[in-house]
């Protein structure tokens, strides 16, 4: 499979790199705090990684503001810390160290976060371009982040095939609508009639080798 593309995006949290488990819950019990919501370990998770609606579903459910919500979690999320919670998939890692690919990441972490991340993880120079979604360049499934990094990668609109590789839906829409690949790695099962489609779908790097 790996040589069907001749360039790779990823995604970057829940598909390359994730957090200590206690993280998320520390986060989201300061957010809790100042929002007037007391989350439990699994509300955390399900804020903290958002997979399909669920986020959504859960900030509904509590009747709390999805604007107010993030303004209050970039507002606690602290860089140091969250690069020091940060570890690095041992699979993600062998499969990015064997690519002579380019290669480059669309990420809904913000920058502020994503830059001490990747330099605390030693991998900041593995990839060509870090697109970090916002509200002028788009969110995922938006594709014109996804464009942007192609651009910058200098392979937009010029026959090269590429590959996006995600853990959200969100990733895979992204992908689609623009007219990459995308690829599901599924790094937390969830229930069994929850199913991500993709082009293919994985539970490790391993098994796109």
């Amino acid at each position: 499979m790996t040589r069907d593309y001749d360039f790779w995006l990823f995604d970057l949290d829940g598909t390359l790199i994730d957090v200590e488990p206690s993280y998320p819950v520390t986060v989201m019990s300061r957010v809790g705090d100042r929002l007037g919501h007391g989350f439990s370990e699994e509300e955390a998770a399900t804020l903290w990684y958002g997979e399909g609606d669920a986020r959504a579903d859960l900030l509904a459910a509590r009747d709390i503001d999805p604007e107010a919500f993030w303004t209050v979690f970039h507002e606690e999320e602290r860089p140091t810390d969250r690069a020091k919670a940060a570890f690095l998939y041992e699979d993600a890692e062998r499969f990015l160290a064997d690519r002579t690919e380019p290669m480059g990441l669309v990420t809904h972490c913000q920058d502020y976060l994503t830059g001490p991340v990747l330099e605390q993880l030693d991998i900041a120079d593995w990839f060509e371009t870090v697109v970090c979604c916002d509200d002028d360049i788009g969110w995922k499934p938006d594709p014109a982040p996804v464009h942007r990094a192609m651009d910058e990668m200098g392979v937009g609109h010029n026959g090269h095939a590429g590959v996006l590789v995600g853990d959200n839906p969100s990733d895979i829409g992204a992908a689609w609508n623009a007219g990459l690949d995308g690829v599901h790695v599924e790094r937390r099962p969830g229930p069994t009639d929850r199913c991500v489609r993709g082009d293919h779908r994985v539970t490790s790097f391993t098994d796109l080798v």
